[in-house]
């Protein structure tokens, strides 16, 4: 039961990168045509429109739950493989272990760098 509801939350973990990845690839890759996000002339990339969307909070918190979201759907995925090799109880826990330290150690840098990018971006760059 308990395996359930932990594949459960990889599904939806993958429906939310779905909708996320698609959010991103409108804003990103079709902002020189949709003008989503892109107030600045030029490409969506440019620094002047990635300043924009940065200062803005919705954005960072779209960044950290898609972090999320993509560490766990990815780390469980690659988990599940692993345990399917029947190994031992013992290697079985420790690689749950370390796939729980380095999911939490990758989420606490990603979401530093999505803060520090944002206080960066509200300041106007000038750091």
């Amino acid at each position: 039961m308990r395996e359930t509801k932990y594949w459960t939350w990889h599904m939806a973990a993958g429906v939310v990168i779905l909708f996320l990845l698609g959010l991103h690839m409108l804003i990103m890759h079709l902002g020189g045509i949709t003008q989503l996000f892109a107030p600045y002339s030029g490409e969506a990339i440019s620094t002047e429109n990635s300043l924009f969307r940065d200062g803005h909070l919705f954005f960072t918190v779209t960044y950290i739950l898609l972090l999320g979201v993509a560490l766990y759907h990815g780390l469980y995925g690659l988990r599940t493989i692993l345990l399917e090799l029947t190994l031992k109880p013992v290697v079985e826990e420790a690689i749950t272990f370390v796939l729980l330290v380095v999911g939490i150690g990758l989420m606490g840098l990603g979401t530093w760098a999505a803060i520090a990018t944002h206080a960066i971006a509200r300041v106007g760059a000038r750091g």
